[in-house]
């Protein structure tokens, strides 16, 4: 695959992030994170959103301008003009076990370097375990599944349980039709 506008997604924990990170190194293009406009930065984090507005509009000051850079995270709901910019689309899934296991050692990383919301992670971990379940009515593999049966960008499927040298080379290995 050649430098592009790259969208990465998939639930929390399966490794967007990561992977984001390594394809834009490997581009040498920026690297975007959802989160990072999605929420106010704050002490403890993720307690205060941005409107869709601010999110928006921070991110097209920051990097949707440029030709080639790497976003992760999902933006369904909010983010349709950013996305549509987009070249391509790579979708991770990982068994929820696995994924729920990262969570925690993710949060364990947080707590050891200050403040966390014992309520907002109880909430969040709940919410995050509600993602392979197709009666839930929140970000959901199910809502995913549908968001990309409905996208014009070439979609690449990938198993998260692989490392991330692995994913990385596969998706920039990838010739999109």
């Amino acid at each position: 695959m050649h430098r592009c506008r790259l969208h990465v997604l998939g639930a929390s924990g399966s490794g967007t992030t990561t992977l984001g990170r390594a394809v834009a190194d490997a581009w040498s293009v920026p690297h975007a994170d959802a989160d990072d406009y999605f929420w106010v930065p704050t002490d403890p984090p993720f307690t205060i959103k941005r409107t869709p507005a601010e999110r928006l509009a921070l991110m097209d000051h920051m990097f949707a301008p440029r030709d080639a850079w790497v976003l992760s995270g999902a933006m369904t709901g909010w983010g349709e003009q950013i996305v549509e910019t987009c070249s391509a689309i790579v979708f991770l899934t990982l068994d929820p076990d696995v994924r729920m296991s990262r969570l925690r050692e993710r949060e364990s990383r947080r707590r050891e370097g200050g403040a966390m919301d014992d309520d907002a992670w109880r909430d969040f971990r709940d919410w995050a375990r509600s993602y392979d379940d197709p009666s839930f009515t929140g970000r959901s593999r199910h809502q995913h599944e549908a968001w990309l049966a409905a996208r014009s960008q070439p979609v690449l499927r990938l198993d998260a349980a692989r490392t991330v040298t692995e994913l990385r080379d596969e998706v920039l290995a990838w010739e999109p039709s």
